[in-house]
């Protein structure tokens, strides 16, 4: 899945709140002072080329609509993100929250939870 800019990140998390928005739209959900409505029509252009929104034409007008689901795109950031630092390893990423960053043991009592629950769940399926 293609990397997204910040700017584009944001555009899209309007149009997965919006479901389907024209231009005018999208940028009405941003706060003040509010990009130009050429450059929000601009990243929207960018992200049909990325294959992140398709659109239904109007005319000459466009309203567009998402093709990925939020939860479609964190999942291939997130393989990005396992595949460039931890060598696809779910194992070197599980290690390296758990050890190197600043995580309460709350959390990872929490995270171990879900994780025995899955297992449990898995081996219920087979």
């Amino acid at each position: 899945m293609k990397e997204l800019t910040k700017a584009e990140e944001q555009v899209m998390e309007y149009l997965w709140k919006l479901e389907k928005a024209f231009v005018k739209d999208i940028l009405d959900q941003f706060p003040e002072p509010r990009p130009a409505y050429n450059t929000v029509s601009t990243i929207v252009r960018i992200l049909e080329k990325k294959g992140m929104v398709s659109y239904e034409a109007y005319g000459k007008t466009h309203q567009y609509y998402p093709i990925v689901s939020p939860a479609e795109y964190r999942k291939g950031r997130f393989k990005d993100v396992l595949s460039k630092n931890f060598n696809n390893s779910y194992k070197k990423f599980a290690s390296f929250f758990a050890r190197e960053e600043d995580v309460s043991i709350q959390d990872l009592e929490e995270m171990k939870k879900i994780v025995e629950e899955e297992i449990q769940k898995r081996k219920n399926n087979k």
